[in-house]
């Protein structure tokens, strides 16, 4: 095989945390703010998340829920209300005690003693607690419910050990939050949402996920239920890519969210909330980047699409400008996986070869460039994102495609494309599952040393509760593995428990994760 030069210093197989932080720095996608844990998201990386916004978005609203913004600030006495809540988020809320700086005697600004709150506010963390507020005045009847609100916002969990995307101070998010008459109807919108989760990931993303239900010391603090969707990285780590919960009458009961049933009589509103954050650019990037960069999968690429002209500084660019806008024109009009297709003419000043990699690191699923020649011949140079290398010779793979076929060539693809990168995902995802762990021991030597396994293991358990439980979690936690979640289409147990020998109800994922 031909030596390749790829377009990033590190390798994913020399280091993969590194190689992460240099795809987000190579692909222009956030960079360090002036406060630990936050970052700017540029605009490549935020268009990235305005895509899974619009399509997330759209899948929300087709199951009935409305959007709506509440408050930043959250007073604490209403965490105080739901104690396994606030015990839950302590640690990690960030809290404002006064309203009002002033200036010492050396000209420093300190908080005014005198402008002390008498009530500190949180910065949000969740949500749970402020919408509960407004569903206690918003539910009175059973004509109300249910009630479906969703909502995109920042919220702060101040973390101590920060990853950009994957765990950071301030992160957006979209959050849920649902009432209804009965536990039945909660429970079934619970898994409702978890679904769309599901969908979204996998359909727009091209992110192959395992949904199922969290065991009890993995839950959102408060619920009765927690279910996620799992993505393996390409490491073999987890990534927990998104959480629906079932809370129960828990909050219902601290914030007073009650209504008069059809007989006539007060109860208590079941309710659900549940939430996917800019984690999920993280996931992009672990599970499609690879030694040059990001791919980005063409459903959420702000660009999928990129025109290049080789521009020479002469005469003659005004013509090749003029060939690549009636291109531009001709695909704006074409539609590409349901939508009409994204294209841009990057027709800024600089080197032909330098722009083309800058896409390439920032993953374009398209680029197109145009020269003299090409203009002459009434063609298109095409490069994917996907395939990037010509195994044979180490260059550069390109295809020729005529000016006049392009628009009816593009979609199809981008659908390929958009197929591919899912089908590659979930095969590496698949073939590093292991199946056939059955004892502790052997659970303990497969993750141990340098012929750890890259990847999880499905293993059978008594789902047992309490100490036990946290007897187990503590072994794990000795191995740095932790329980990811019970696949709902695992097949059914038929042994004992891995972990405490009794008789096994079924299989659950065990995985180091981020």
């Amino acid at each position: 095989m031909a030596q390749i030069r790829h377009a990033l210093g590190i390798k994913r197989a020399d280091n993969f945390a590194q190689w992460y932080q240099e795809v987000i720095s190579a692909a222009d996608l956030a960079e360090d703010s002036g406060v630990r844990g936050c970052m700017v998201i540029k605009p490549w990386g935020y268009g990235i998340w305005e895509r899974i916004q619009q399509l997330l978005d759209r899948r929300i609203r087709a199951e009935g829920h409305d959007n709506a913004y509440f408050p930043l600030f959250i007073p604490l006495s209403n965490f105080e209300r739901e104690a396994e809540h606030v015990d839950g988020f302590a640690k990690e809320m960030a809290v404002v005690t006064h309203h009002r700086l002033i200036a010492d005697g050396s000209g420093r600004l300190i908080p005014d003693p005198d402008a002390r709150l008498e009530e500190p506010l949180v910065v949000r963390p969740t949500s749970e607690t402020i919408i509960g507020d407004a569903m206690a005045r918003w539910v009175q009847s059973w004509r109300d419910l249910p009630l479906k609100l969703n909502q995109w916002a920042n919220v702060v969990r101040w973390e101590m050990r920060t990853r950009m995307f994957l765990r950071t101070s301030e992160f957006l998010w979209q959050e849920g939050h649902t009432a209804h008459a009965d536990a039945a109807e909660a429970k079934a919108h619970t898994l409702r949402m978890l679904e769309v989760y599901r969908a979204c990931a996998e359909d727009d993303l091209a992110l192959p996920v395992i949904a199922g239900q969290k065991p009890e010391n993995e839950r959102f603090p408060g619920a009765v239920e927690t279910w996620s969707i799992e993505a393996m990285m390409q490491d073999g780590k987890a990534l927990q890519a998104g959480t629906s919960h079932y809370l129960g009458t828990n909050f219902a009961e601290a914030a007073g969210i009650r209504f008069q049933n059809r007989e006539g009589q007060q109860a208590l509103c079941h309710t659900t909330s549940w939430g996917v954050s800019t984690r999920m650019i993280g996931g992009i990037i672990m599970t499609h980047g690879d030694d040059d960069g990001l791919r980005v999968p063409p459903r959420i690429a702000p660009w999928q699409v990129v025109i290049l002209p080789m521009l020479r500084e002469r005469e003659d660019d005004d013509a090749l400008l003029r060939y690549c806008e009636t291109l531009r024109q001709s695909l704006a009009g074409a539609c590409a996986l349901g939508e009409p297709l994204r294209v841009l003419l990057d027709a800024k000043p600089g080197k032909a070869a330098a722009k083309r990699w800058d896409w390439v690191r920032k993953g374009a699923p398209v680029i197109l460039e145009v020269g003299q020649r090409d203009r002459e011949s009434g063609v298109v140079t095409l490069i994917r994102r996907d395939r990037l290398w010509d195994a044979g010779t180490g260059k550069l793979e390109t295809a020729v495609l005529p000016l006049d076929g392009a628009g009816d060539k593009l979609p199809l693809l981008l659908d390929e494309i958009q197929q591919g990168l899912f089908a590659d995902a979930r095969q590496r995802r698949d073939s590093h599952i292991r199946r056939d762990i059955a004892t502790f021991d052997a659970l303990a030597q497969a993750f141990a040393g340098d012929d750890a396994v890259a990847g999880w293991a499905e293993v059978q358990w008594a789902r047992p509760t309490g100490d036990e439980l946290a007897g187990v979690v503590e072994r794990l936690k000795a191995m740095r593995l932790t329980f990811r979640n019970v696949d709902m289409t695992a097949a059914p147990a038929d042994g004992v428990c891995l972990f405490t020998g009794a008789p096994a109800v079924e299989r659950i994922l065990v995985a180091k994760a981020y």
